[in-house]
């Protein structure tokens, strides 16, 4: 079973006509420009309950110009020691009422993983899925959402 979805490009990106996307914003698999916005291809983990490991949402922050430039910096490097960064979530995640905008703690990590996520709103149901796990009727929601298993 998949243990992972993500996007490729921002919500707001990827909404843009393919035709025209090219021309209004500069991206690629980590990193997005659209005007005077910037975002990072990130991470939100949510741990598993009943197995060993995580389940992993490939999302993408806005983050201010100055981090973002900071994140390129320190892209072949390990950033793990850089204070985490403020962002918002860029992706409508499949299986939650409402995920954009929602305030975020960015952490960059060594150069051959993407920054890690964590929700900064504790009552919002991905801030309580990131504390406490996901258990395995939650997984299978979450596959049913994303279209990676038929709801039975």
């Amino acid at each position: 079973m998949p243990t992972d979805y993500g996007w490729k490009l921002p919500d707001d990106v990827w909404a843009i006509p393919e035709y025209e996307r090219k021309d209004k914003a500069k991206f690629d698999n980590d990193l997005c420009q659209l005007g005077n916005r910037f975002f990072i291809r990130c991470v939100l983990k949510l741990p598993f309950i009943d197995q060993a490991d995580f389940y992993a949402w490939g999302i993408w922050v806005e983050v201010s110009e100055p981090d973002f430039y900071r994140y390129v910096e320190l892209y072949d490097q390990d950033g793990s020691t850089e204070p985490q960064i403020p962002g918002i979530i860029a992706n409508a995640m499949l299986g939650y009422s409402t995920t954009l905008g929602i305030p975020v703690l960015v952490q960059y990590q060594a150069s051959t993983s993407r920054p890690s996520v964590t929700v900064s709103v504790n009552d919002h149901p991905l801030s309580v899925e990131q504390s406490h796990g996901i258990d395995s009727h939650r997984y299978h929601e979450i596959l049913v959402a994303t279209g990676s298993l038929s709801g039975l």
